[in-house]
């Protein structure tokens, strides 16, 4: 591990791992919510973990909090990838904190509750889903948000949804609700192939009253705004951390699987090739870390394609190595267990955004200097973020 990005939360996670490990395979099998592990994330302050300590938290910078995600992920991938999701929601924060972006408020409330953030946002994308309609202090939106990762345990949702507004034309607005509010429901829909743990259910809104206040950020919709280059550079490091730590940890049961037959004429070269995929893995989600440069970086759109390019990547790798894993424990890794989990976990790596055939779209457009939304000239459009 690269020691600039701090090891203490590593640590912590390390020794927390078996009691995650202990559990993970009953929620698995019921697809019930990892709660146990929530809660002891929760008591050991995990959640406040990247809020400035002058706010409250711990100071851990994004590198830390992708490896602490990483280290989660060997013991339990519903509960690093629940928490990713929170966590990235944290970090975006920090960056509009440290960046002139006044975040204080919301950093402050997760560091004295150590409050949970749940994300919709991946699924709405630049368009957003619902509709809000404006009453006296605020509006009424109806959406259904999906793959809500943690939502049973969460407190404060974060989210979107476009808005027709009469002066300004088709607007996207961000906002924040809490769980509790009259009108948002759980759906109780998260009947999957892998990562059941993560209670990550369908979030309906039904005419949910949301103030003006909580209006966080207003932008045109079907168009890049530059914080979607934020939220992708900063994001797409820390939730693909919990594939690499499942990589990783599918490939050293495998090779401890294959220990009895090391005479195998076959097994070094398998072993080989689990070795190159893993490192092909760790490259791809290490130039994504890098990218975010512990908050100090100019967002871009080019930055963000680079982020995009490399979870393609980072998810393709990652389920190749849990595959080759597999191939190499042989007949006994397709029993349910350990490793036959960590197949299914690692199979939902390409659903998080951008899926690789609309990543290579919008790639492709910026390669051609056209604008990866609209298709338009970047020249023409102006776009520079």
């Amino acid at each position: 591990m690269d020691e600039t990005h701090g090891t203490e939360w590593v640590d912590r996670a390390r020794r927390l791992g078996p009691a995650l490990a202990e559990v993970t395979s009953r929620h698995d099998l019921e697809g019930t919510f990892v709660r146990e592990s929530y809660s002891l994330l929760r008591e050991h302050r995990f959640f406040s973990m990247g809020v400035p300590r002058e706010l409250g938290g711990a100071s851990a910078l994004h590198g830390e909090i992708c490896e602490t995600v990483r280290e989660l992920a060997r013991h339990c991938g519903s509960t690093a990838l629940a928490f990713s999701m929170h966590s990235h929601l944290v970090a975006t924060a920090v960056w509009r904190q440290l960046h002139g972006q006044p975040a204080d408020a919301l950093l402050r409330k997760i560091a004295a509750s150590e409050l949970v953030l749940l994300s919709t946002g991946a699924s709405d994308w630049v368009d957003s889903n619902g509709t809000m309609v404006k009453v006296d202090g605020g509006y009424r939106v109806t959406a259904r948000k999906i793959f809500g990762s943690g939502a049973p345990a969460a407190d404060l949702l974060m989210t979107s949804a476009p808005y027709d507004d009469p002066g300004a034309g088709p607007q996207v607005l961000h906002f924040s609700v809490p769980m509790s509010a009259d009108g948002l429901t759980l759906a109780n829909d998260w009947n999957t192939l892998g990562m059941r743990g993560t209670g990550s259910s369908t979030v309906e809104m039904t005419s949910v009253f949301v103030p003006e206040e909580a209006i966080s950020l207003r932008r045109p919709r079907c168009a890049w705004h530059p914080a979607w280059s934020v939220t992708l550079t900063v994001a797409i490091p820390v939730f693909m951390a919990a594939y690499v730590g499942i990589a990783e940890a599918a490939s050293e049961l495998a090779l401890a699987a294959a220990a009895n037959r090391r005479d195998a004429p076959y097994l070094p070269q398998l072993a080989g090739e689990l070795d190159s995929l893993l490192m092909q893995t760790h490259l791809a989600w290490r130039a994504a870390v890098d990218g975010a440069a512990n908050y100090d970086f100019t967002p871009s759109l080019h930055r963000a394609n680079r982020a995009l390019v490399a979870k393609t990547l980072c998810a393709n790798a990652a389920t190749a190595t849990v595959r080759k894993a597999m191939e190499i424990a042989g007949g006994p890794g397709f029993f349910r267990g350990p490793l036959e989990r960590m197949l299914r976990d690692v199979s939902a790596a390409p659903y998080h955004v951008l899926p690789e055939k609309r990543q290579l779209h919008f790639s492709g457009l910026l390669a051609l200097g056209r604008d990866p939304i609209t298709g338009r000239s970047l020249t023409e459009s102006g776009r520079v973020a």
